[in-house]
């Protein structure tokens, strides 16, 4: 019998670090993890670590991992007796949700029903306002079509176009003057209809130099419901999380209280399952907003299992399998601090453009408070086709400060060859005065882009790096060998 009575096989429904992240917790667990694969995917670490790999069909992996029959059918085959989602893929898909309960396998994560409330941007908005939680001015295009631009113009500007549903920052268009917000608009449905098939959208006020903090919930089918302490993950860069920690630094212990309670008391009210984010806007003056809540598991739960020493995973699968929570808000403790840098294929000297190559060394930090959650593995192949992001690098230290110190000597000390990365920024951002001190906002990175940028090589240290790479290029070193003709139509002529 497994250490979870209820469950013993999952089929995780993803692929890479969120795979293998799952992974390593139900074999501790003892039980049988699957994972999918496609031939596309090749070299995806998750299908050698799991107990057994399931191929999944498709034109393209992506839309392979999106098939929910096929996935169901896969699930029902091998026997499991549930299906972890991770995140990103179907993991906020409602109809793929009630898909495997219908099929009589039990769903890790929310209801269905939940999903599709807290889930959707317009209707989770509605009901946080509607338990007395603050939202930010909004309009909603599916109201009333025809008059959305002038609904939206009466909030004043700037503004900020949604989608309504998905995350990751797609489908959203900042619009600080009138004659921008027609073009924003029409990007902004496209983009939701490309990203998450629906193109639904709508505007809300947009708070300038605002904190982006969120409080990590945990509930039962037994009406137990706590929180795990609150995440900032203000540092972003295109909406999209960089740098994520906790507890959030620099803000007033009123306002921590306050979210973390307003977020029990959202979840509670939704007859909320499993586990779950809610999101908030802090002002510069201190004012917090209802932004989303995530019905899954976040990218960034590792800072959040650090500082508690609960494992949210576990604590999913025993939620899953009908059993409460293992410990009461009393029982939760929060030691130290955590900090997590998501560690990318991308060139932050371009724009944080997409890099591509093939992993030629990996060798991640390690030693005591490091924790490496990769998605990678020597010899594979990273590709335009999924999320950028390798792996994740998370810390732990006795308080912040020793949590930088750390955090920046482990991206100093991990190696990944073959293919551009994040790791320098990433370490550039974390030695800066501004987020040393908590002066952090989710226009961080704009704000400080000559500080961050890459500093100027000297002329010795430039010469010695052309040096190095014009030897170690075969194609240049052949040349440099080569036989000239005619000599080299002579053979072993000797005069």
């Amino acid at each position: 019998m497994t250490k979870v009575p209820g469950i013993g096989k999952v089929l995780i429904a993803n692929r890479g670090e969120i795979a293998v992240r799952v992974a390593r917790t139900l074999r501790r667990l003892e039980i049988t993890c699957a994972a999918l694969t496609h031939p596309d995917d090749t070299g995806n670490p998750a299908a050698a670590f799991v107990d057994e790999a399931c191929p999944v069909e498709g034109e393209s992996a992506i839309s392979a991992y999106l098939d929910i029959d096929q996935i169901v059918s896969i699930a029902k085959r091998i026997g499991a007796d549930a299906v972890h989602p991770g995140y990103g893929f179907l993991a906020e898909n409602a109809d793929f949700a009630e898909a495997v309960e219908r099929a009589g396998i039990r769903w890790v994560g929310p209801a269905p029903e939940t999903i599709r409330l807290m889930g959707d941007k317009i209707e989770s908005r509605r009901f946080a306002a509607a338990h007395g939680i603050p939202v930010t001015p909004a309009a909603s295009e599916e109201d009333d079509p025809a008059s959305f631009s002038e609904r939206a113009k009466e909030i004043g500007f700037p503004l900020l176009i949604k989608a309504a549903a998905g995350g990751g920052g797609k489908g959203m268009q900042i619009v600080r003057h009138p004659h921008e917000l027609s073009h924003a608009i029409d990007l902004a449905r496209s983009e939701a209809k490309r990203y998450f098939d629906d193109d639904r959208i709508f505007a809300e006020r947009y708070l300038d130099e605002p904190r982006h903090v969120e409080v990590q919930i945990m509930a039962d089918e037994h009406g137990h419901v706590v929180h795990l302490g609150e995440r900032d993950c203000s540092i972003q860069r295109r909406f999209q999380k960089l740098i994520e920690e906790s507890p959030a630094p620099a803000i007033e212990e009123d306002l921590r209280e306050r979210i973390r309670a307003q977020a029990v008391l959202l979840a509670r009210a939704a007859g909320y399952r499993n586990a779950g984010t809610v999101e908030f806007i802090v002002a510069p003056d201190g004012e917090s907003c209802f932004l989303e809540m995530n019905t899954r598991l976040q990218v960034e739960h590792p800072v959040t299992e650090m500082v508690t020493g609960i494992d949210l995973v576990e604590e999913q699968i025993r939620v899953a399998a009908g059993h409460p929570l293992s410990s009461g808000q009393d029982e939760i403790r929060f030691e130290g601090a955590a900090i997590e840098c998501r560690i990318c294929a991308e060139d932050p000297e371009r724009d944080f453009q997409p890099a591509v190559g093939r992993i030629l060394l990996l060798r991640p930090a390690k030693g005591p408070g490091i924790r490496f959650d990769g998605g990678i593995a020597e010899g594979q192949d990273v590709t335009a086709a999924f999320d950028p992001m390798l792996a994740k690098l998370i810390v732990h230290g006795r308080d912040r400060e020793e949590a930088i110190v750390l955090a920046r000597q482990a991206l100093a000390q991990t190696v990944i060859l073959g293919c551009t990365t994040n790791l320098a920024f990433l370490e550039r951002v974390l030695a800066h005065p501004d987020f040393i001190s908590g002066r952090v906002e989710t226009g961080f990175i704009p704000a400080h882009r000559t500080d961050l940028a890459l500093p100027p090589l000297a002329e010795e240290e430039r010469a010695a790096l052309l040096s190095v790479a014009a030897l170690t290029d075969r194609d240049f070193m052949a040349s440099v060998e080569a036989v000239p003709e005619p000599y080299a139509s002579m053979g072993d002529w000797q005069n």
